[in-house]
C-alpha cells in the first residue's frame, strides 16, 4: 500500500512539511490556556449534603407479592382512588414489610418479582413507614450500556473505543468539574467554556488522531464556541431572559441561590452546541482533505466551493435535527400549550418557549459559522502546503485495434459548478 494512499483512507492532508509545527503551535497554547482556566476554576467548596439530614431514607427491596382490593367509596364529588391494596416486599437485609400500591399520575406499576425503590419515614412515634418510589434499573442499564458499547466497537473497531474513551473524558469533565464548578459559585459561562475546550482538545485527538486535518478542525470548533458565546450572551440579554422558566431551574434558584441562572442558561447553550460544532468542523476538514487529494490541481477557490457545497447539504440536514431534538424533548408542553387556548404570539413569546428558540437560533448560527471559518482554513492550509506534482510517467505505448474509449467523470459537471 502507498503512502499516499495510506494518508488518503485517513482523509489527512499529505506530506506537510510543517504539519507537526503547525498542530504544537495551536495545540501547545490551546492546552496551556485551558489548563490554567481549570486550575482558577477548579471547585473548592462545592456544597455538600449534610449527614444526618431530615428526611425520608431510601432503601432498596424485591416485591414478593401483590394483593389488590376494591377500593372502598368515596363521597360524591371526590376523585375515586385508581388502586387499592398491600404489596409485600423482602428488604436488601432480609425483613419484609407491608405498604401500599402505588397511585397516582406516574406512579410505579409493580409485580411480584420486581426490584424496588422505597422511601423509609420515620414518624413522631418512631414507627417506620414504607412507600414505593421508583423502580430499580441499575442492571437492565448496565446491559444496554453493553449493548451500545458492544455495537460501536464491532463498527468502529479501534475508532470505536477511542470514541467511547473519548465519551468517558466528556462524562469525566461534566460531572467533577463543570457540575461542581458552577455549584461552586464560578462564572457558568466561563466554567462552561473551559470545560467544553477541555473537551473538545482530548476527544478530537483522542477520535481522530495527532493530524492537521484534527489541527484544522479544533481551530474552528474555537472559532465557533467563540462566536456562539458571544451571540448567547447578546441574546439572552436582548431578550430579558432569566434563566427561569420550569420547575426545575425555579427549585435550583431556591436551594442554590449562588448559581447565576442566565450564566447557567449560557453555559447550556455552549456545551449543547459543542456535541455538534465538532462533527461538523471534523467533516468539513476531512472533506477538503479528499478533495485535495482527488483533484490535485485545486486551487483555493475550487476547493472552498467544493467543500462548502458539502457543508451546505450538512447543515441542512443538522438544523432538521436540532428542530426535531428540541421538539421531541418538549413534546409534553407542546401538547399542554396545544390543550390550552393560548395564543400563538403569547405561547412564543413566554419564556420558556422563548429561551429554547434563543437555544436553538445562536446553535444554528454558531454552525453556520463553523462550516466557512474551517473551511478556509483547511483550503488554505491545503493549497500553501501542498508537495511538488511529481513528473508524470511516460505513457505507454496503444497497441492498434486495443484504443480504449476515454472515460469520462459524471461528477465533474457538479465540481466544476459555480467556479
Amino acid at each position: 500500500m502507498s503512502a499516499d494512499h495510506h494518508h488518503h483512507t485517513h482523509g489527512d492532508l499529505p506530506q506537510l512539511p510543517q504539519g507537526r509545527r503547525l498542530t504544537l503551535m495551536l495545540l501547545v497554547p490551546a492546552v496551556l490556556l485551558t489548563v490554567l482556566g481549570m486550575v482558577l476554576l477548579w471547585p473548592r467548596d462545592t456544597p455538600q449534603a449534610a449527614e444526618g439530614a431530615d428526611g425520608p431514607v431510601t432503601v432498596t427491596g424485591q416485591v414478593m407479592s401483590v394483593d389488590p382490593v376494591d377500593c372502598p367509596p368515596v363521597p360524591r364529588g371526590d376523585a375515586p382512588a385508581e388502586k387499592c391494596g398491600s404489596v409485600r416486599v423482602r428488604l436488601a437485609d432480609g425483613a419484609q414489610v407491608t405498604t401500599q400500591i402505588p397511585t397516582g399520575p406516574g406512579a410505579p406499576e409493580v409485580a411480584a418479582g420486581d426490584d424496588i425503590v422505597m422511601l423509609a419515614v420515620n414518624d413522631e412515634t418512631g414507627t417506620v413507614s414504607y412507600a414505593i418510589s421508583d423502580h430499580q434499573r441499575s442492571n437492565q442499564l448496565w446491559l444496554l450500556g453493553a449493548a451500545f458499547a458492544l455495537a460501536v466497537i464491532a463498527f468502529g473497531r479501534w475508532r470505536g473505543v477511542t470514541a467511547l474513551a473519548g465519551l468517558a473524558v466528556t462524562f469525566a469533565i461534566l460531572l467533577y468539574f463543570i457540575v461542581p464548578a458552577i455549584l461552586d459559585g464560578r462564572s457558568p459561562v466561563l466554567v462552561a467554556v473551559v470545560g467544553a475546550a477541555a473537551i473538545m482538545l482530548i476527544v478530537l485527538y483522542l477520535t481522530h488522531g495527532l493530524s492537521i486535518t484534527t489541527t484544522i478542525a479544533v481551530a474552528g470548533t474555537l472559532a465557533s464556541l467563540a462566536i456562539t458565546a458571544i451571540l448567547a450572551a447578546v441574546a439572552t440579554a436582548g431578550v430579558h431572559l432569566t434563566g427561569v422558566a420550569d420547575e426545575t431551574s425555579n427549585f435550583l434558584t431556591i436551594t442554590q441561590g449562588d448559581v447565576n441562572m442566565r450564566g447557567l442558561l449560557l453555559a447550556g447553550i455552549v456545551i449543547g452546541s459543542l456535541g455538534v460544532l465538532d462533527d461538523v468542523t471534523v467533516t468539513q476538514s476531512a472533506t477538503v482533505a479528499e478533495l485535495a487529494l482527488a483533484n490535485p490541481a485545486y486551487g483555493f477557490r475550487r476547493l472552498y466551493n467544493a467543500a462548502t457545497r458539502i457543508g451546505r447539504a450538512h447543515i441542512a440536514s443538522v438544523i432538521n435535527t436540532i428542530v426535531l431534538a428540541y421538539a421531541g424533548a418538549s413534546l409534553p408542553l407542546m401538547l399542554l400549550f396545544a390543550a390550552g387556548n393560548t395564543p400563538m404570539s403569547e405561547l412564543l413569546t413566554s419564556q420558556l418557549i422563548a429561551q429554547e428558540l434563543v437555544r436553538s437560533a445562536v446553535g444554528t448560527i454558531g454552525l453556520v459559522a463553523a462550516v466557512p471559518i474551517t473551511t478556509a482554513l483547511a483550503a488554505f492550509l491545503a493549497v500553501r502546503r501542498r508537495p511538488a506534482t511529481p513528473a508524470a510517467p511516460a505513457a505507454a505505448p496503444v497497441r492498434e485495434g486495443r484504443r480504449r474509449r476515454p472515460v469520462e467523470d459524471p461528477w465533474a459537471a457538479f465540481v466544476d459548478r459555480d467556479n
